[in-house]
């Protein structure tokens, strides 16, 4: 079932989902030897990862992987892991072969061929954590890019929408196979992309599957007939 709930503000947003993935993680892991869960780039998701760190977990016990990653060199300040390391892994006490960022500075093909490879080994991801762009677009799978109908578990990016033209992301069917996926939205400029999908338009966000969506009040707002 897809759930939305609204909250105030970006920072109430982050601290609900950190809270939920708390819940999520310690519930999975009560099953499973681990727990493999997905991260993406943002700002609000990186709040969010912030709260996290702050939280009790089996972290030894958990996986970390990339929903996408831009074709830039290692160590880029503009790639998705270097936010994720400085805001969360530096953060845990993880074992670094617990954590697993896209090589995209192999080039969009080769990068996308060896994390199939490992995505592969271990079966679907427990949790994906997904934003959306004002396009509709999740991970790096844009509106009209060929990318969304690639079928391969992990798949290259080619002439994105946005800089840098070339990246690699997690394919839709790895998406849609995931145990969990969360969805966190903030801010006035993701609200028409909202309204597109609630008006049934067909964009990537809205192909995952079942999700969890964590919407802040400027991206959920709508304004009443009075009022227009």
């Amino acid at each position: 079932m897809t759930t939305r709930d609204v909250y105030a503000d970006a920072e109430a947003v982050a601290r609900a989902a950190a809270d939920y993935l708390h819940e999520k993680i310690r519930a999975c892991l009560a099953d499973k030897d681990y727990c493999h869960v997905a991260l993406p780039g943002g700002s609000t998701p990186g709040r969010c990862l912030e709260l996290l760190a702050d939280k009790e977990l089996a972290w030894v016990k958990i996986h970390w992987y990339l929903g996408d990653e831009r074709c830039y060199p290692a160590g880029h300040p503009e790639r998705n892991d270097s936010m994720i390391q400085q805001r969360f892994w530096s953060k845990i006490a993880t074992p670094s072969d617990r954590l697993h960022p896209i090589p995209a500075d192999l080039g969009p093909e080769a990068a996308a061929d060896r994390y199939a490879r490992l995505i592969s080994q271990i079966g679907p991801l427990d949790i994906i954590i997904l934003g959306m762009g004002e396009d509709g677009h999740t991970a790096s799978l844009f509106p009209g890019n060929p990318a969304v109908e690639d079928r391969r578990a992990v798949v290259p990016v080619f002439n994105a929408p946005k800089p840098p033209a070339e990246r690699v992301s997690l394919g839709l069917v790895t998406l849609q196979q995931a145990a969990q996926r969360v969805v966190l939205v903030t801010g006035e400029n993701k609200r028409a992309a909202l309204a597109r999908i609630d008006r049934g338009e067909t964009l990537p966000i809205g192909l995952i599957g079942q999700a969890r969506w964590f919407v802040d009040r400027a991206a959920a707002y709508q304004p009443t007939k009075d009022m227009l």
